[in-house]
């Protein structure tokens, strides 16, 4: 205590005046200073920074030259909303850090000059005495020299789910956060007792400022989706470019015709090739799955991350509340000669005992029933019922024990009443231990004691059996403890001592021996049923599951094995990561599976390692030390329930459940996202490809368009648009979480869909530009023929929706010809919209369609029926020879 206020320059009196000034020059007021703000309109002017939004634009610059002010105006009022949605939703990612600023104490109680006095905790400069106690928000970081009963929850920054017992005993240099209990740090709250401690760092300079300034350091990725859409445009912006020039020279040097007709011609190609809607249906698929999150407990902040999910193929995550219950219960009890099992869930008080031949245990056994009275008596929580859900009130852990009471059938209430407590010894850090007295109606007295092993067990001079009493034996009650820990659960220990009738105060001394041990009790934070299911679901699906925990190395391997996490033994401290260089750490990110007393910094480079693989990374957490982390990561998901809003902030996706099977669903949810976002595009680029092949093919013969370029518009905007919006709506397929996941950087279109766009292209061609053929060599009018080229496109894309639906399993069944309910409404709008087209005279003037008889409309639904049969053979001929 005295080398750290010499550090400091300062006394038990605190600081002077004269001194604060200075300091306070010095190191500057006691905040995290705000980042450069960028004004709104810069924010919003970036939201038009994305490659979807280009092709968006560039389809509204098309259509308003083609004077089509309708189509696009429903084009840019789709890029203005995404526009609006990520202006708000990037106005909450920047108060990300706001929130942990407005976590730090606005007050504070200091010792200057002798006097204790209250002042604004931006005052407060290295050197200052700090008085914290019960309630208070710790308000700097702060070196101990004095405490009383000191508990801090520090879970912000260690993700510790217990409050952490402080004491004025130095500790190594080396030690993590989470074992430095002679620290107090800045924004932790101080559950019980109080303390005294030097300040040693503010603003910027505590552990809390560290982290601020690195998550406003941290860089957000791109989304795999993102990443391959700004590459398929790209690629798709340089090919229709060249097509329709090369197609406009082909007319002007071999066809002769005129530089004029063949400029509007090349305008034409570009507008039949360019996929209009596609960045509209990509949006409303993403939309769509984050309604269908929001049913599933995972709230989408970001919209691109619903396709994300699709590709994660590795989950680190923590582990209190999300892999575990986050409810402290009793699973083990051990006496002299015995042991049992105490099934159940968290604070619900139901439950069996087991022995350990797994047979259900009486209730009234000697040792099991003296060991629950005594539980439940040497106790201050208490446990209510409301709304079917049992509430703690009180420590977590003493609300176990009340738990277990309650399974061993007493009742809290009677109990006391039956023997109620004349004298209490609280619980302190400093001896470890609570003791109660209590005495029955008819005066026999009893003392009740639990508390840690080692200062239980040295008072013990005998232990209960169910023959009786014998001496105590340490090396049984040693080796108990250690298989009690090695199972990952935290040890009490439970004695008495009767005492006459005459005694009705305790103290110290009469718990100082003589004691009788009742037994070892082991508690653990429950892992959650689905969370182990879910896990065993991620391996099957091909994705890591990793465990990064602020708790000890030990209990977070026994938690791991228990959650069915591969390989717990491959396991690494915060301590063995800081020793590391970065071709090292990527290595053993890798190979080990559980990560034990991480601080923040070695959370966002265990990320930045496993991103170095090529992996996508999913990112659990609910602490402020958790914050960089989660932003980094491809997706942060933050803790719904028990999340700090920083973590929230910095989060792409929160869990309205704090579950990690949430997560699962979710990454189901966000493959079928893709899968659909595939689908529809499987479906869109075939019509574009349709229609450019048939102008091509048309200027290759010298023959008048079949289309034009306001009948390409239509088909394009209305009716595909409309027909692909119900893919959008595909349930999951059957084997979408035992596929590997895709790899992210992988081409948006693979070999296949190109070969399948290519094939149905020509089908679709060889449709439309035939019967166009026929009907012009029939003696139709140019109308005539134009009506059922367009038809005959339209059609042909009814019946393909179908094929689309499964992208290689056979369609022809019930399922999957009624099994999505949302393309059978689509194809009766669209049917409705083509007779319109066909039969109003309204649109016979706009568009130039003109009325068809029976005859043509019998071809036309031929020439669908023939692609519909030919996509099913290649269908059926990919399965055959190439899965």
């Amino acid at each position: 205590m005295s080398e750290a206020l010499q550090e400091l320059s300062s006394c038990e009196q605190g600081l002077t005046a004269a001194e604060v000034e200075q300091r306070l020059e010095k190191y500057g007021p006691n905040r995290l200073n705000p980042p450069a703000a960028r004004s709104a309109l810069v924010r919003f002017l970036e939201q038009f920074k994305n490659v979807l939004i280009y092709v968006l634009l560039v389809a509204g610059a098309v259509t308003t030259a083609m004077g089509h002010f309708i189509d696009s105006g429903v084009i840019f009022g789709v890029v203005i909303i995404n526009a609006i949605i990520g202006f708000i939703q990037e106005g909450k990612a920047e108060r990300a850090l706001e929130a942990v600023r407005n976590m730090l104490s606005p007050q504070a109680m200091v010792i200057r000059d002798g006097k204790r006095f209250t002042l604004p905790a931006e005052q407060i400069v290295p050197g200052d005495l700090v008085f914290i106690q019960s309630g208070d928000r710790v308000p700097a970081d702060l070196r101990l020299i004095s405490v009383r009963n000191l508990r801090v929850d520090e879970a912000m920054l260690t993700g510790e789910s217990l409050p952490v017992e402080k004491s004025v005993d130095p500790v190594d240099i080396d030690a993590s956060l989470g074992d430095r209990d002679c620290m107090a740090y800045s924004g932790t709250l101080v559950t019980f007792g109080q303390g005294t401690g030097l300040v040693v760092a503010t603003g910027e300079l505590s552990e809390i400022g560290r982290i601020s300034t690195l998550l406003a350091q941290v860089q957000v990725l791109n989304t795999p989706l993102t990443r391959q859409m700004a590459q398929f445009a790209s690629r798709l912006s340089i090919a229709i470019l060249g097509i329709a020039l090369i197609a406009a020279l082909f007319g002007v040097l071999v066809h002769d015709n005129s530089l004029e007709e063949m400029f509007l011609a090349a305008v034409g190609l570009a507008v039949a090739a360019i996929p209009e809607g596609l960045p509209a249906i990509i949006t409303i698929t993403l939309a769509i799955g984050v309604q269908r999150m929001a049913a599933r407990n995972a709230i989408i902040r970001r919209l691109p991350a619903v396709e994300t999910l699709g590709s994660v193929n590795v989950i680190c995550s923590d582990k209190t509340g999300t892999l575990t219950r986050n409810e402290m219960m009793v699973q083990s009890l051990v006496f002299a000669d015995g042991s049992c099992e105490v099934e159940g869930n968290g604070y619900d008080p139901h439950g069996q005992f087991v022995d350990q031949q797994g047979n259900p245990m009486d209730t009234n056994h000697p040792l099991l029933s003296s060991c629950c009275r005594a539980a439940m008596l040497c106790n201050d929580a208490t446990l209510t019922e409301e709304e079917g859900n049992w509430k703690l009130n009180g420590d977590p852990m003493e609300g176990a024990l009340v738990v277990l009471g309650m399974k061993g059938g007493f009742d809290q209430t009677l109990l006391l009443e039956q023997m109620p407590r004349t004298d209490v010894i609280p619980f302190e850090s400093e001896h470890r231990f609570m003791a109660t007295l209590h005495h029955d109606h008819t005066d026999q007295g009893c003392i009740y004691i639990k508390g840690a092993i080692e200062a239980i067990l040295p008072r013990c001079t005998s232990q209960i059996t169910t023959m009786g009493t014998q001496p105590i034996d340490p090396a049984f009650w040693a080796t108990q403890t250690e298989s009690i820990a090695a199972r990952g659960q935290r040890t009490l220990a439970i004695a008495m001592r009767p005492v006459d009738r005459v005694q009705q105060s305790l103290n110290f001394e009469d718990v100082d021996g003589d004691l009788i041990l009742i037994g070892l009790i082991g508690i653990v934070d429950p892992p959650r049923p689905e969370a182990i299911e879910a896990i065993a679901r991620c391996y099957s699906a091909g994705i890591q599951v990793k465990m990064i925990t602020g708790d000890h190395v030990a209990t977070a391997r026994a938690i791991a094995g228990n959650m069915g996490i591969s390989n717990p033994d491959r396991s690494l401290t915060g301590a063995e990561l800081e020793s590391m260089d970065e071709a090292m750490l990527s290595q053993k990110a890798l190979d080990n599976n559980v990560f034990a007393r991480t601080s923040p910094e070695q959370k966002l480079r265990l990320v930045k390692a496993l991103q170095g693989n090529e992996l996508v990374v999913a990112m659990t957490g609910d602490g402020v030390n958790d914050a960089p982390a989660l932003k980094r990561a491809d997706i942060g998901v933050a803790m719904g329930i028990k999340g700090s809003e920083t973590a929230k902030e910095s989060a792409e996706m929160v869990l309205a459940d704090d579950n990690f099977a949430s997560i699962v669903k979710a990454i189901e949810e966000g493959r079928t996202v893709y899968d659909n976002i595939k689908k529809s595009i499987l479906f869109i680029l075939p019509t574009n490809g349709g229609e450019a092949l048939t102008i091509l093919a048309a200027i290759a013969m010298g023959r008048l368009l079949p289309v034009t370029a306001a009948q390409i518009l239509w088909v394009n905007m209305i009716t595909a648009v409309t027909l692909a919006l119900s893919l959008a709506f595909e349930p999951a397929e059957a084997n979408i979480m035992r596929r590997r996941p895709r790899d992210s950087q992988d081409s948006l279109l693979s070999p296949f869909m190109v070969w399948r766009i290519l094939f149905v292209s020509v089908l679709m061609v060889l449709a439309t530009f035939g019967l166009f053929i026929w009907e012009r060599e029939s003696g139709a009018s140019i109308e005539v023929a134009r009506t059922v080229a367009v038809n005959t496109l339209v059609v042909a894309e009814i019946f393909y929706l179908f094929n689309t639906r499964y992208i290689t399993a056979p369609i022809l069944n019930r399922k999957g010809l009624l099994g999505n309910r949302y393309v059978l409404i689509a194809v009766l709008i669209v049917s409705i919209f083509q007779l319109l087209y066909t039969y109003l005279p309204v649109m016979q003037l706009f568009f130039h369609s003109a009325p068809l008889d029976s005859d043509a409309w019998l071809r036309i639904l031929a020439a669908g029926a023939t692609l519909f049969f030919v996509v099913e053979i290649e269908k059926w001929v990919v399965r055959r020879f190439f899965q």
